[in-house]
């Protein structure tokens, strides 16, 4: 029997053939309602059958709830859609909206639904599970666009002169112990990567800060990963590292860097350290040093995010970082299909914290201020020449 009608007739004759008390019997054999039954077999002797391909008359059937309950939508929309409907201070405002919670909040309200409802509901208005997207940056400063506009004119005139041009930033901090990992990997069934229950920092292992340099024109990149603290000094040497072991192959006749960066954190344009130290390597390799940096709330436009530490996150998912050797190694092999090159070294040095610059200290730099905001563009020359 395909459907509800082939079904009912079915059990309408059944019932005519066992006369007296066939509609309460086949209904207690089979289970189907005993109005079913009757409709049947008033559907046998109708002298106007239902047209083909036809289950029940036109109209039959039970009506769908929002039919029923003409506010059901309404109720559910509300409590779904925290910010712009509803009270905030409502009960649902502050717990997980499954299903099943959702259909017990409308049943409390006065709507008789069950959750595959609510799920079919929800699917009718639109919704789904989402996860968060990170999209706002804050604030925008109102020359943000004017100081895109001039890092550009500044990468495109360093690589048309084949100077290098490098994008510098720390990525996120890890702490190193058999801990869980975000992602998943491909594994035996019933046979995960068994991990800490809990995510205590290890004392003795400590945690990794790896800083990049990325070389946009040659898609390579250098990670050195520190041991102690995201300090100036561990950018700058960041920068040293790349150069010595990358850099000088690639430019050996390189006469100045571009080097871009965020606003904040190690690398931040109002570090006075920061400019000091790379008046330092400036002075050690006689390299003209022009630093851009993107305005604030927008680092994850600097190429270094998305072209390196998304690829080195990728590589690592799932994969515990148990030891400095297995970072290593996982951020060394990151590849992409455009040809990545990754290199990592490990920076075992102590950086001390809260060093002071003096006024005095900082004048002795051979710093240039770029017209359009010389806060965030500027040239370090080396005192040598």
């Amino acid at each position: 029997m395909s459907d509800e009608r082939s079904r009912r007739v079915w059990a309408a004759a059944e019932a005519a053939s066992l006369g007296r008390g066939g509609i309460s019997a086949v209904s207690l054999a089979t289970g189907i309602g005993r109005r079913s039954i009757r409709n049947g077999i008033q559907e046998l002797h109708s002298d106007h059958p239902l047209p083909f391909g036809r289950i029940r008359c036109s109209g039959g059937g039970r009506k769908k709830s929002t039919a029923q309950d003409t506010t059901l939508l309404q109720s559910l929309d509300a409590l779904v859609e925290p910010v712009t409907r509803g009270d905030p201070e409502r009960p649902l405002r502050w717990t997980c909206q499954s299903g099943r919670t959702l259909a017990a909040e409308l049943r409390l309200q006065g709507h008789p639904v069950s959750h595959h409802t609510v799920g079919r509901l929800l699917k009718q208005m639109d919704y789904s599970l989402q996860s968060n997207r990170k999209t706002r940056e804050g604030q925008d400063h109102p020359d943000r666009n004017r100081q895109f506009e001039y890092i550009h004119q500044q990468v495109k005139k360093f690589m048309k002169q084949k100077q290098p041009v490098l994008s510098a930033d720390t990525k996120k901090k890890e702490n190193i112990s058999n801990f869980s990992n975000k992602g998943r990997s491909c594994r035996k069934k019933k046979r995960p990567v068994t991990t800490n229950m809990h995510d205590f920092p290890d004392k003795n292992l400590g945690k990794a800060i790896p800083y990049g340099v990325y070389d946009i024109a040659n898609n390579v990149g250098l990670v050195n990963v520190g041991i102690d603290h995201d300090t100036a000094p561990l950018a700058v040497n960041s920068i040293r590292t790349y150069w010595r072991e990358m850099g000088l192959a690639r430019f050996p006749q390189a006469k100045k860097w571009l080097i871009t960066a965020d606003c904040g954190g190690s690398n931040s344009y109002r570090t006075k350290l920061w400019k000091l130290e790379l008046q330092k390597i400036a002075d050690e390799f006689g390299i003209e040093i022009t630093v851009g940096h993107f305005p604030p709330g927008t680092s994850k436009w600097n190429k270094i995010e998305h072209r390196l530490c998304s690829f080195i996150s990728k590589n690592w998912q799932a994969e515990p970082l148990k030891d400095m050797a297995t970072i290593v190694n996982l951020i060394s092999n990151t590849k992409t299909t455009t040809g990545l090159e990754v290199c990592c070294v490990v920076d075992e040095k102590k950086y001390e914290k809260k060093i002071n610059v003096t006024d005095e200290e900082l004048k002795s730099c051979h710093i240039k201020q770029h017209k359009l905001h010389g806060e965030w563009n500027y040239t370090i020359k080396p005192k040598k020449t």
